[in-house]
């Protein structure tokens, strides 16, 4: 079956390529493989990257450790595929190597010579130079009847270290002026630079990692690389109704009115402490709130699409990730 086109009402339509990113702690690894889900439902097909060799997806989906080739694991909702792929540097060289300058046992020579570690650990710059390149291969293959997938997500590094990874092929492009290695990096820069392309940032209504998503949409901005929505992962709800939580934040919560609460939850006759906690957790509560809501009008000032993913107290299994799937696809991220 050949690939189906993007559903008209998602913000992105048009876009083959979803660059993953946060904080660390963030959850970006739950997001990306949620995105992955919602754009493979309807009889899609999307694949999801990982760079980090961390086999993060693999524990995600409960699946066991990723080779490097592309698998299936999981069908999505109205009978999608979502396969996987864990790029891994060194076999990313050897298949480069192989590809470009027909090296063959060569290149196994160069492995067992050490260079290949050389390349993918100490010489700056060409790991993720084949992390990016394999990424791209991906989103523009082509099969006998269109493109491969529909869609690539990529579970990239975090936001502190994401414009140096997306934009290393342009150093690579001023530095070799010819050959395949410059019109494969021209090549990769292209696309990620494209309308085909956008970076979503995940981050939690917290000050630093939201501090961080400024940060980071700023320097995407500034390398001309193309900024997605902003995800808000581990939303929690407020417990106390708007007028409360400003008495709550002031101390002025009605201490009669709480004792009346436990007697009236059959608690009644508990001690002064369980009331006096119960008001301090209140408190701690509405400037927690109050917090959230100050973060919220940062990322407002960002004007970009957000998306909002709730707190889970049980965790994330495999049916918290089609949840969470259904959730970015109503709110129009797929």
């Amino acid at each position: 079956m050949p690939p189906t086109e993007p559903s008209s009402d998602t913000d992105w339509d048009g876009v083959r390529l979803h660059v993953v990113t946060g904080k660390g702690g963030t959850g970006k690894t739950t997001v990306a493989a949620a995105l992955a889900l919602a754009l493979a439902a309807g009889g899609r097909r999307t694949l999801l990257c990982e760079v980090e060799n961390r086999q993060g997806i693999a524990q995600l989906f409960d699946v066991p450790q990723l080779p490097y080739e592309e698998r299936k694991i999981a069908v999505a909702p109205g009978g999608g595929d979502v396969f996987a792929l864990a790029i891994e540097p060194k076999a990313a060289l050897l298949e480069y190597l192989e590809l470009f300058y027909r090296l063959g046992r060569a290149g196994k020579m160069l492995e067992r010579l050490g260079a290949v570690d050389f390349a993918t650990t100490i010489a700056p710059g060409v790991r993720d130079v084949l992390l990016t390149g394999k990424v791209y291969e991906a989103a523009r293959r082509r099969g006998k009847t269109g493109p491969v997938y529909d869609a690539v997500v990529l579970d990239a590094p975090p936001t502190g270290r994401i414009t140096q990874f997306l934009n290393v092929n342009e150093e690579v492009v001023g530095l070799a002026k010819v050959g395949p290695v410059r019109n494969q990096a021209g090549s990769i820069m292209s696309l990620l630079r494209s309308p085909q392309t956008v970076v979503h940032l995940v981050t939690v209504l917290e000050e630093m990692p939201v501090q961080e998503t400024q940060d980071g949409v700023a320097q995407l901005h500034e390398a001309g690389l193309p900024v997605g929505g902003v995800v808000v992962n581990m939303v929690r709800d407020p417990v106390l109704p708007q007028r409360s939580l400003a008495a709550a934040a002031k101390g002025r919560l009605d201490r009669a009115a709480v004792v009346a609460g436990l007697e009236a939850a059959g608690l009644g006759g508990r001690s002064a402490t369980l009331v006096d906690g119960l008001l301090a957790e209140a408190g701690e509560h509405a400037l927690r709130v109050a917090l959230e809501s100050a973060q919220r009008k940062e990322l407002a000032a960002l004007e970009r699409p957000v998306y909002e993913l709730p707190a889970l107290s049980e965790g994330i299994d495999l049916g918290a990730l089609y949840d969470f799937a259904e959730e970015l696809r109503e709110q129009g991220m797929a």
